[in-house]
């Protein structure tokens, strides 16, 4: 029994973002069937074997065709929640507009994830994380001084910004609806989640703190105290120690000269600091500087592989990274004390009558009435 146990969930299959945010309400126990179309083109992108894809079926709908998009509204019709990744008006061109589904279901909601937003001068304009990062001026802070933006990945824009955000919305609009009774749209653009996640840092330039060119703040490489320096056995050891008594111990360690905490913010120190730290760090290996560490409370930390976090014994205690067979993955969250979560693995494809077969039995209202739960239809 999951946090959304009784949730019924229809993913128009995508990429990034949508996935994401499926597979996260699926781990919270949210019973989510995915829409497949054919394979129209063996160079698409069609692999549904990652983990990014587990906790739930997939049925295979072609929406172009009139006897299968009817099919589709059908399921609609019992769902809780649809989840679109589409560029803006293909839904309502493929038939699907979220006007005409909440219409003939009133309690659906509608998520629709966008890079650029579902209106706006690039809105049907094609782009990817980097593109969304670039442009919302996120890139650019993204890099050491003197160096071209580093792309984050695409945790971002894809994950952080977008499906994260969608999935935030989604749960918020369930929530209301148990006082409203009624569906909504929610419009999640990874613009805009990108631009929620830069709310500090826009913080700190406001009041003159955070200054260009990127790469010479606090928190950008800028500082020797927030910095990843290379071991003596080529491994990098990542040191977080803004605080002064953090900034204290990490001198400690290191066996530097105690008076430097005196400069810690004095930029013009910086970079003969920084100097100063990647020489005496270079000296040793990482585990022996884990080893100094260890015990030191400096925030300082090894940089490790994936299947060295995944061993590690705060990891594995906590069950932070699990597997299946021998893919890791990371493990479903948050942590729920009543109602945990679980990483499933990925089911196989499930026909269309099987779905509608158990979607048309009854259900607890979870997210219908906060206060009564009774069997709806």
């Amino acid at each position: 029994m999951g946090t959304l146990d009784g949730v019924r969930v229809v993913e128009m299959a995508g990429l990034g973002p949508v996935p994401f945010a499926a597979m996260m309400l699926a781990d919270m126990g949210a019973d989510v069937v995915r829409i497949d179309s054919p394979v129209r083109n063996p160079e698409d992108p069609h692999d549904r074997t990652g983990p990014i894809w587990r906790g739930r079926s997939g049925i295979s709908l072609d929406l172009k065709d009139p006897l299968d998009l009817s099919r589709a509204k059908e399921l609609l019709e019992s769902a809780d929640v649809v989840l679109e990744g589409y560029r803006p008006g293909v839904m309502e061109r493929l038939g699907l507009s979220p006007s005409e589904l909440i219409a003939a279901n009133p309690r659906l909601i509608v998520g629709r994830m966008t890079g650029w937003g579902q209106d706006g001068p690039l809105a049907r304009e094609a782009g990817h994380d980097i593109n969304y990062l670039a442009m919302s001026g996120i890139l650019r802070q993204i890099g050491r001084e003197g160096e071209r933006p580093l792309p984050p990945l695409n945790l971002v824009g894809d994950y952080g910004g977008g499906g994260m955000l969608l999935t935030v919305g989604v749960l918020a609009a369930l929530v209301e609806r148990a006082t409203s009774k009624r569906g909504q749209v929610v419009d999640a653009a990874m613009i805009d989640g990108a631009a929620l996640l830069m709310v500090s840092v826009m913080g700190w330039i406001a009041k003159g703190t955070w200054q260009e060119p990127p790469g010479t703040n606090a928190i950008d490489t800028g500082s020797p105290f927030y910095e990843v320096y290379r071991t003596a056995d080529n491994r990098d050891l990542a040191v977080g120690a803004v605080e002064p008594r953090f900034y204290e111990r990490l001198l400690e360690v290191l066996g530097l000269d105690p008076t430097l905490l005196a400069h810690q913010y004095d930029r013009a120190s910086w970079p003969a600091t920084k100097k100063m730290f990647a020489d005496t760090v270079s000296q040793r290996t990482l585990t022996e500087w884990t080893e100094a560490f260890d015990t030191a409370d400096a925030c300082v930390s090894p940089v490790l592989t994936i299947r060295e976090a995944y061993s590690h014994p705060h990891f594995d205690a906590r069950g932070t990274w699990t597997s299946f067979g021998d893919a890791i993955q990371p493990a479903a969250a948050p942590r729920f004390s009543r109602t945990p979560s679980v990483t499933a693995e990925m089911s196989s494809g499930e026909s269309l009558e099987s779905v509608v077969e158990r979607w048309s039995t009854p259900r607890l209202a979870v997210t219908e009435d906060l206060t009564t739960s009774r069997p709806i239809r």
